[in-house]
């Protein structure tokens, strides 16, 4: 292994270390960072007064702007000077072809390339600028603050917008904003290249941009703006750092025709150091110091810190693996053997830095925290308010006092706007909106349009929908004006079906479509709908049938056969019960067997009718009578009730139960032509059992036929629909189950619509007072009684579920009270029971006899 020591100077036992700089010599931007690269280290050996191990050695390159160039000068410098670090380059295509470079060779490069990533792909690249992710961002943060929901950008076609346009995509989406077109102009486009495509967006509804240029093509886009009535009221130019860290260093860059746009800087905080820095600047340089002056002071400070912090390490390249027989440069550099040490320095180091209160890297990247926005009028900036990666937008600064995430507005200090208003752009050119309606023969109470008009010929339509998007409209933040146009299909004849009326929102025929248009997954797929106001869902209704019970045997439909069955059986039983604990005791209760049995099924059903005349003796038989009224009490109640409502109120039955009756029985059923129920009905019926309608009186008039006839014996329809119907025939139909969900009515916008968003809000406030309530009693009246399966007047029979609770506490009691008597019983005759000189049989005979006798010692004899 050979190694190619550092060489050393003596002078003051300092180790020059060879640092690389590759920039853009003949630039302005590259010839700042050089001398802010030279003054940073002349500023840090003043600094530790001699006292220093370490200086660092540049070797500069010119990269002449070129990608190629760049990656030659840095393979020179890592092959043939052996550099221990490369300040540069200053663009990200260069930066493409050294990263893997500083990788192989573990020499650190500290680029100066801005990207929108967070985060490095190589732990040996350093980006000494901010990432475009913070401005991303703060943009996202200004359109939440002002409510705009769609923003077009407008970007120079090369790698560094690539870079950026997702990033903006997703952080306009997490705030509900969308991006309808993307402007992409060539780097050197000329006034007719930039006229037309600003002519383009002119047509568009958004007026809010979003401008990532560099300041010459950018002033040029901003003057034919200008020119062609693009900087006047109603419209929002928003430009990235790109510009505005650019502006000091342009020859005479004019802001007149950039009057109220607001601009995104990198903020740099006041102090003492940056003060004398910028004299000092303006001493020697004599032009405008720019945020990329400063960021090349501070990384190269950063550099020197860390190199001096590792002085006691022995900076070598280790060139044993360059094989003489490489047959390209690219095979023959060493590597540093200090490298992952200067790594971590890199790394671990922080301080105040003139750009920022403290400068470091965060993988790789230095952490961005701060942001100004600015208002440009006349020819200054103005600030207005900062971004800050934790307190959002605020009006001033305070560290200490850290906010939650912020998009207020308020929190931002007046801006003024092109074209000199104070109020707040709307985002979207407010036009005369072209609103298509459906043209209908039936249900008019929702929609009612003239039949008789010629297509798209502009209409004057009333009906609950047409009241509803009124109100809403005069609710907005702003004036809306709109026309309403009638739609049919294209012979002006027949009316259109709904499918074919809310796609020509998606085909851009209409602006917006009001009605009674049913929201629908795959609607949605082609247009937004607002929220629903009102609720849905598709039902069945079917004819009702007077099911009057008028026979004979009518008495004995208000209890179920298991309860009459019960009940008799009770009866028999409690009668059995009374008879064991009054024979022995009561003379009532004797007598020959017939008479026995006679007795005890009199009394027991004789309490029917509470006729009973026998009296009860034992306190056990009165326990038992006691409890067998109450239940016989409420037993006759309840049929008595049942019994009554049974013959005098009217019985409304439905003529079919369910779906599945009507299928099995091959019945024909009809929907509303045009809607969307078709397609429901189709997926069950057989098409030759399938019929349509068009109005109430069409339904009514098919029920009527009935479905031998021609007629239907159902009907499939939506909730609205049908409540008007079964209120107009309120004795003749009903509804069954299932229910089929949906989502409701809505109203219909372009896909990504801002005003779709905006007249959902304004429902949404419309619907928390009295307003909606009072336009449905108006166009929609409700009468007190409504009928549907669910809630008819049919009474059931009462079945044994109901009483069994009853039964049970009479038979616990009975059963209860047979135990005690029958305990006594065996106790008076234990003799008998002891008796062993004759057999069992014997003995249960004696009982019986014994259980026959009057009970001599009863206080009733």
């Amino acid at each position: 292994m050979m190694e190619v020591q550092v060489a050393m100077a003596r002078n003051n036992a300092t180790v020059k270390i060879p640092i690389g700089v590759v920039l853009d010599l003949d630039s302005r931007v590259g010839k700042e960072r050089l001398r802010c690269i030279n003054m940073a280290l002349s500023d840090f050996y003043s600094y530790y007064g001699g006292h220093y191990r370490t200086r660092l050695d540049l070797h500069i390159k010119d990269s002449k702007n070129d990608v190629i160039g760049a990656a030659a000068a840095a393979l020179d410098l890592v092959k043939n000077e052996h550099v221990q670090a490369i300040i540069g380059p200053g663009n990200l295509m260069q930066e493409n072809f050294i990263i893997d470079l500083g990788k192989k060779s573990r020499v650190p490069i500290i680029s100066f390339a801005t990207t929108p990533l967070t985060s490095t792909r190589s732990p040996y690249l350093y980006r000494a600028t901010q990432s475009h992710s913070s401005q991303i961002k703060a943009i996202a943060a200004i359109v939440h603050a002002f409510e705009w929901r769609e923003v077009v950008p407008i970007f120079v076609d090369n790698e560094s917008a690539e870079g950026i346009i997702p990033y903006l995509s997703d952080a306009l989406e997490e705030v509900d904003a969308r991006i309808p077109h993307w402007s992409i102009i060539p780097p050197g486009a000329t006034d007719e290249e930039v006229k037309g495509e600003l002519y383009n967006l002119m047509k568009l509804q958004t007026t809010v941009f979003i401008v990532h240029m560099d300041p010459t093509l950018g002033s040029k886009v901003f003057d034919i703006a200008k020119e062609i009535g693009m900087m006047s009221e109603g419209y929002v130019w928003i430009i990235t750092d790109k510009m505005t860290n650019l502006w000091s260093l342009v020859d005479h860059f004019d802001t007149d025709s950039m009057q109220g746009i607001l601009a995104i800087r990198n903020y740099v905080p006041k102090s003492n150091e940056f003060d004398n820095f910028k004299v000092r600047w303006k001493r020697i340089v004599k032009a405008e110091l720019g945020i990329f002056g400063l960021w090349a002071y501070d990384a190269t400070f950063a550099l020197a810190k860390a190199v001096e912090k590792l002085s006691t390490k022995n900076f070598s390249f280790d060139v044993s693996n360059v094989s003489g027989s490489a047959r390209t440069d690219l095979e023959s550099f060493g590597v540093s053997q200090n490298g992952p040490e200067l790594v971590r320095a890199l790394s671990s180091i922080r301080f105040k830095g003139l750009s920022s209160e403290e400068f470091s890297f965060v993988n790789g990247q230095l952490e961005s925290s701060v942001l100004r926005i600015v208002n440009v009028n006349e020819n200054f900036e103005r600030g207005i308010g900062f971004w800050t990666s934790k307190s959002g937008l605020v009006n001033r600064l305070d560290f200490e006092n850290v906010t939650r995430n912020s998009t207020s507005k308020a929190n931002l200090g007046t801006i003024i706007w092109p074209g000199d208003p104070h109020s707040v752009p709307k985002g979207w050119k407010i036009q005369t909106l072209k609103i298509g309606v459906p043209v209908k023969n039936g249900f008019i109470e929702f929609v009612e349009a003239p039949n008789d008009t010629s297509p798209n010929s502009i209409v004057s339509p009333k009906g609950y929908c047409i009241a509803v998007f009124n109100e809403v409209m005069k609710t907005m933040k702003y004036n809306v004006t709109y026309n309403f146009y009638a739609f049919k299909m294209s012979d002006g004849e027949k009316t259109g079906y709904y499918d074919d009326l809310v796609y020509q929102v998606a085909y851009g025929n209409y602006d917006a479509v009001v009605g009674d248009i049913s929201i629908r997954a795959e609607r949605s797929l082609y247009v937004d709908f607002t929220l629903p106001f009102m609720e849905s869902g598709v039902v069945i209704v079917v004819p009702i049938k007077d099911d009057q019970n008028k026979n004979a045997w009518v008495f004995l439909k208000p209890l179920t056969w298991d309860l009459w069955v019960a009940s008799g059986c009770f009866f028999v039983f409690i009668g059995f019960v009374i008879w064991a604990l009054e024979h022995r005791i009561n003379g009532d209760f004797r007598g020959p067997p017939s008479h026995h049995v006679g007795t005890s099924l009199w009394f027991s059903f004789s309490t029917m009718v509470f006729a009973h005349r026998e009296r009860v003796v034992s306190n056990s038989a009165r326990f038992v009578v006691v409890i067998w009224c109450f239940v016989v009490l409420i037993l006759t109640q309840s049929y008595t009730a049942s019994l009554t409502s049974l013959l005098t109120v009217q019985q409304l039955q439905p003529s079919v139960t369910d779906l599945n009756e009507l299928v099995r029985k091959g019945e024909n059923v009809a929907y509303q032509d045009g809607t969307f129920v078709q397609g429901i009905v189709q997926k069950i019926f057989d098409p030759s059992k399938i019929k349509t309608f068009k109005s109430m009186e069409d339904l009514d008039e098919l029920f009527n036929k009935g479905s031998a006839k021609g007629g239907i014996a159902a009907a499939f329809d939506e909730i609205p629909y049908m409540n008007l119907f079964l209120e107009k025939y309120p004795d003749k139909y009903t509804t069954i189950e299932p229910t089929f969900k949906t989502e409701g009515f809505g109203f219909v916008f372009p896909k990504g619509s801002s005003l779709g968003a905006e007249v959902s809000r304004a429902f949404l406030r419309l619907s928390e007072g009295d307003t909606i309530k009072n336009l449905e009693e108006r166009y929609l009246p409700r009468r007190t009684r409504c009928l549907d399966a669910r809630t008819s007047n049919s009474s059931k029979s009462l079945g044994l579920e109901s009483f069994w609770g009853l039964f049970l506490i009479a038979g616990v009691a009975a059963i209860l009270a047979l135990i005690i008597f029958a305990a006594e019983f065996l106790y008076e005759q234990r003799e008998v029971l002891r008796d062993s000189g004759i057999s069992v049989w014997k003995r249960i005979l004696q009982l019986i006899r014994n259980f026959d006798l009057k009970d001599l010692t009863s206080h009733a004899f």
